[in-house]
């Protein structure tokens, strides 16, 4: 099953660089997001870029807002190109479609996650050389990793189920668009907050158990993660996807 999956990843990238021709529109964007956190962020604050352990926010939120800009297409968009037939017609098993899809999903948006993250690093030991080598603690680094990587498959896996869901491409990226609103909202409000309000989150921010936060949020990925996946298995089936 792993050749027949990475079969997919393959097909999947290829078409997102040279079909869809999403990597071509999508360039801006991503160079949008590689200039404001992997360098006007880090410039502006320097050495506290990689000291600050809030920033651990950013990249749990990046990959997600990556993925989420190309899941959409996975189920739907082949169901709008009538290719989804022809798919479902080849001696592939439902899962190494399934986990295909989801996988170049992860890997994309996983990746350009991790590869901000280098350049940040970069950027910030380039423009403050002053400071010796600077470098996100062992622990951050680690955290950076695993957390983008479980975002990365949570959004990959709820975009394969909105996506086997919805009749078109424009209806599932709505979708995400509207979860990734409602995800936003907390952030987004913070500045809104009375004053005292606000001092008293960072205060309890600086001082919580940032270990034990990242923790407890990487067993909720975990679990959330195994019970999209378990319900897109259930969801995947050939005979339902050739009905529909």
């Amino acid at each position: 099953m792993m050749t027949d999956m990475f079969t997919i990843i393959r097909k999947e990238f290829k078409e997102l660089i040279f079909q869809r021709g999403r990597f071509r529109g999508g360039l801006v964007g991503v160079l949008i997001f590689v200039f404001a956190f992997g360098i006007l962020m880090p410039l502006q604050m320097g050495r506290d870029w990689v000291e600050t352990p809030i920033n651990l926010l950013f990249f749990a939120w990046l990959p997600y807002l990556l993925v989420s800009g190309v899941v959409a297409d996975t189920i739907a968009g082949e169901r709008e190109r009538h290719t989804l037939e022809t798919l479902l017609a080849s001696r592939l098993s439902d899962r190494a479609i399934l986990f295909g899809k989801i996988g170049s999903a992860v890997a994309y948006g996983w990746g350009l996650t991790l590869v901000n993250v280098l350049i940040s690093v970069v950027t910030v030991n380039v423009a403050y050389p002053e400071e010796g080598l600077l470098l996100f603690p062992s622990e951050t680094s680690l955290a950076i990793f695993i957390v983008s990587l479980l975002v990365a498959l949570f959004g990959a896996s709820l975009g394969v189920i909105i996506s086997l869901r919805a009749s078109t491409v424009r209806q599932a990226q709505q979708t995400m668009g509207i979860l990734m609103f409602v995800v936003l909202v907390p952030v987004m409000l913070l500045p809104l907050l009375p004053q005292e309000w606000s001092l008293w989150f960072l205060e309890w921010a600086m001082n919580a158990d940032l270990y034990t936060i990242i923790i407890a949020v990487v067993a909720a990925l975990l679990i959330l993660d195994a019970s999209l996946l378990g319900y897109a298995m259930s969801r995947f089936k050939r005979a339902r996807l050739i009905m529909d």
